[in-house]
């Protein structure tokens, strides 16, 4: 007979954690598992890509400001018991915080509960995000049987705040085949490739992202004579600073702001390179696929960046958490003959490592060992 496995997250937006869940939901055997999807929030473009044998049960029909601290005001016990209506033999808080409060409320000793950490918890106040505090959050994340953290320094991060908790480390799920088949597709009339070298970056305009810091660095490039075009798939938040910022640099031909797409990998994978220019990520989805369709990376120094590249560069580049960082990273890129080259090649090679059914496979052992 096949488990019941609920996998709760608060919408299907448009960020990597909410599109990895997809992955992997999508994927997951069948005939041994019947699984759910539930959203606190009914919002988000990725739902339209669950296939018809995932159960998907909607939340509010809106997401409102504040949602997190409401939550707050009750115990995970009562809105646990208002909010999961069926009983499961297994249930995933797929983001930390509110997800994982909320679920560390389930107190059937038949149900096993598994919270999965997206994001480094570098600061006490990170790692207490969606709690009343960070003794609150000990005492949820207690109550689980696995905690899954998607990179090695997600959990070393998680660990130096949470004591005696069950962990291990899942690369996140990519459609690997998927995505190589959409790359080829042709990006059609968008403006895309006027100049003789195109840069990419993919992700929320959000300050954790850090467009400001790689708005920064491309203006001060192409002050030195490094012509390059950069093109940022997706929106946020920061849309209106940047393109504010982005008028008074006078760089409304080479710093482009696409918005969202549903198929970003046609413009990465013709891309000269991918930037991730995040203050903080937990494994970077973008960059994994990037590396899946071939394109060479510089990333900050964030947590997963010297697992996807290398602890010595040998996938990719991986430089200093900073604005500096970004302009010594993308310089060598633009200026230093062979480099790009080299790092096509591998970042190739590397992309390899992240197939569909490795990382699949990992997670129904993890399950089936619960």
């Amino acid at each position: 007979m096949a488990k019941k496995i609920l996998f709760l997250i608060p919408s299907l937006g448009h960020g990597g954690a909410e599109r990895v869940l997809i992955n992997l939901v999508n994927n997951l055997d069948k005939s041994k598992y019947d699984v759910t999807v539930q959203t606190l929030f009914d919002v988000g473009v990725n739902r339209k890509y669950l296939t018809s044998d995932v159960r998907y049960i909607a939340g509010f029909r809106y997401q409102f400001r504040g949602n997190s601290h409401f939550q707050k005001l009750f115990s995970p016990c009562f809105i646990y018991n208002n909010l999961v209506k069926e009983n499961y033999d297994i249930i995933v808080s797929y983001l930390e915080g509110i997800s994982a409060r909320i679920i560390s409320g389930c107190h059937n000793p038949q149900t096993k509960k598994v919270a999965w950490i997206h994001t480094g918890m570098t600061t006490e106040k990170i790692a207490s995000c969606g709690f009343r505090s960070l003794s609150e959050a000990q005492l949820c994340y207690s109550a689980y049987n696995m905690v899954v953290s998607v990179s090695t320094d997600v959990r070393n991060n998680f660990l130096k705040y949470f004591h005696d908790i069950n962990t291990c480390v899942l690369y996140n799920t990519n459609e690997t085949e998927q995505i190589m088949r959409k790359a080829e597709e042709n990006p059609g009339v968008t403006p895309f490739f006027n100049s003789q070298f195109c840069v990419c970056s993919v992700g929320k305009l959000i300050p954790v992202k850090g467009f400001d810091r790689l708005l920064n660095v491309h203006k001060r490039l192409i002050d030195e004579g490094l012509t390059h075009t950069v093109y940022i798939l997706g929106i946020g938040e920061e849309e209106k600073s940047l393109r504010q910022k982005i008028r008074e640099y006078g760089l409304e031909d080479s710093f482009i702001l696409l918005g969202f797409r549903d198929n970003p990998y046609q413009y990465v994978s013709r891309c000269d390179l991918y930037v991730c220019s995040s203050r903080r990520e937990g494994f970077s989805t973008a960059v994994t696929e990037a590396l899946i369709v071939g394109t060479p990376v510089v990333s900050t120094d964030c947590s997963g960046a010297r697992e996807l590249l290398g602890e010595h560069d040998e996938y990719g580049l991986v430089v200093e958490n900073s604005e500096e960082g970004i302009y010594q990273g993308m310089k060598r890129m633009l200026s230093e003959p062979g480099t790009l080259a080299h790092y096509r090649s591998m970042a190739a090679e590397r992309g390899k490592d992240f197939s569909k059914e490795k990382t699949v496979r990992a997670v129904e052992d993890m399950l089936d060992s619960l």
